[in-house]
């Protein structure tokens, strides 16, 4: 049995320029909140990423058409959906949980399978849930699923004990139709969540975001179709920045704006990294070499927890210790081993170690890491977990001694536009092929 996989030679400082087209975590959010309208919606500038294709087959199998071309995806939805999304959708992606406040909306019921994603923790539904039951919806969890029901939403309060990005989502998207006012208290503000929000207010939808962390969400009777513009992937956008760094080059990547990139642009800095900053593009640079850091991720405006697997394998060519001190999910380090076989120096620990104690303390889940630098890597045959993590592991492959063949690049291909010609574009040819499924070596 075979599987495909990346051959990566090592080529040099990468060097050229990138257009990122728009958030992998905000195109299919924009599907689902299209799926509410009456009559159809489009969305410029999405990415060709595998989980826009899963969840456009999730929202057929509801009766909705769905049209993806020339980076334009247009959700029509139908007149009267299924109410239950099959279980043959269960966890390809984190899209059908946030299909029950939809659906509820559509047809008084709905089944949802559990979700998926990326292996980063445990995404705990709970919080869905608990904001779907303020609103009114019966919620029962069953062994394959989450069914729920509903004679009508209204408005009520929602309190999230941790700033969650999908229960926000769900708040937005369930509460937009519900009879009355939702509150909505610790909600999250990561660019992505006002992206929606954005696009459901030119739906027609009523909404405020407060300065502490609370949305007002007034109910409406009904959402009309729209059209709106994705933002660029700050993701994507990072990752090519650290590419260009970590193989002594400089990427130039267009297509994002600097707001999205604070955070990320202040703490490259502090590891010296030099910028030259347009309105069109970014490009970072690193002649003086880099310094080593300490890290910690959060929640928006903090540091980006999908920022941390490529930040780990910079580190590595950072000279000195470095600390990344992870804090929004509690088993985000799955992909480190591919790294160690690399040649990677990366000790993880399971307390808090960068910054003060977070809700992981005392828990037992390894969510520190300490990284030497400078490392020598080396290639090797290594599995992909995660669509973050198959970044992380071409980088690394970029800057090693030898070649390397990456198992799992359905994973990249999932969550990165067209990855291999933006790679080739600046420098990283990959050759794409079968290899065993069980091959030696392998992470």
């Amino acid at each position: 049995m075979s599987t495909p996989a990346w051959h990566v030679e090592p080529a040099g400082p990468l060097r050229g320029e990138v257009r990122v087209r728009g958030s992998k975590n905000a195109v299919t959010k924009h599907m689902v909140a299209a799926f509410l309208a009456q009559g159809p919606s489009t969305i410029d500038n999405a990415p060709e990423v595998g989980d826009v294709a899963i969840t456009a087959d999730i929202l057929r199998s509801l009766g909705a058409e769905v049209r993806a071309e020339d980076g334009a995806v247009t959700v029509a939805p139908g007149p009267v959906p299924e109410p239950s999304v099959p279980q043959s959708f269960s966890g390809l992606n984190r899209m059908p949980i946030l299909l029950l406040g939809p659906l509820l909306h559509r047809t008084g019921e709905a089944f949802v399978p559990f979700v998926g994603g990326d292996r980063i923790g445990t995404r705990p539904v709970d919080f869905h849930i608990r904001a779907l039951r303020a609103l009114g919806a019966d919620v029962e969890v069953q062994a394959e699923g989450i069914r729920a029901t509903t004679t009508g939403l209204r408005g009520g309060p929602i309190e999230l004990p941790y700033p969650s990005v999908g229960a926000t989502e769900t708040a937005l998207l369930a509460g937009s139709l519900a009879q009355g006012r939702t509150v909505v208290r610790g909600a999250a503000t990561e660019p992505e969540v006002i992206e929606l929000a954005l696009f459901l207010q030119r739906m027609g939808a009523r909404i405020a975001f407060m300065p502490d962390r609370r949305v007002i969400i007034e109910g409406v009777d009904e959402l009309r179709p729209a059209r709106t513009t994705l933002e660029g992937d700050r993701n994507e956008a990072f990752s090519y920045l650290v590419a260009g760094l970590l193989t002594g080059g400089a990427v130039k990547v267009a297509g994002c704006a600097q707001d999205r990139l604070v955070t990320a642009i202040t703490t490259l800095s502090r590891m010296g990294a030099r910028f030259e900053i347009t309105d069109s593009w970014l490009m970072a640079s690193a002649p003086e070499g880099l310094s080593p850091a300490a890290v910690e991720t959060d929640t928006h405006p903090g540091f980006m927890t999908d920022w941390q697997t490529p930040l780990m394998v910079l580190f590595t060519q950072a000279d000195g210790l470095s600390v990344l001190h992870e804090t929004v999910y509690e088993d985000r380090f799955v992909y480190v081993p591919a790294l160690q076989q690399m040649g990677c120096e990366i000790e993880l620990f399971d307390t808090c170690l960068g910054g003060p104690g977070c809700r992981f303390h005392d828990t037992g889940w390894v969510h520190s890491a300490v990284v030497r630098g400078v490392s020598r890597l080396r290639g090797a045959e290594v599995d992909i977990p995660d669509v973050r993590a198959g970044f992380s592991s071409v980088i690394a492959a970029a800057v090693a001694e030898g070649p390397s063949v990456l198992r799992g690049i359905h994973h990249l291909e999932r969550g990165y536009h067209r990855p291999a010609e933006q790679l080739a574009s600046i420098g990283l040819p990959v050759r794409r092929a079968d290899v065993p499924a069980a091959a030696s070596g392998s992470a």
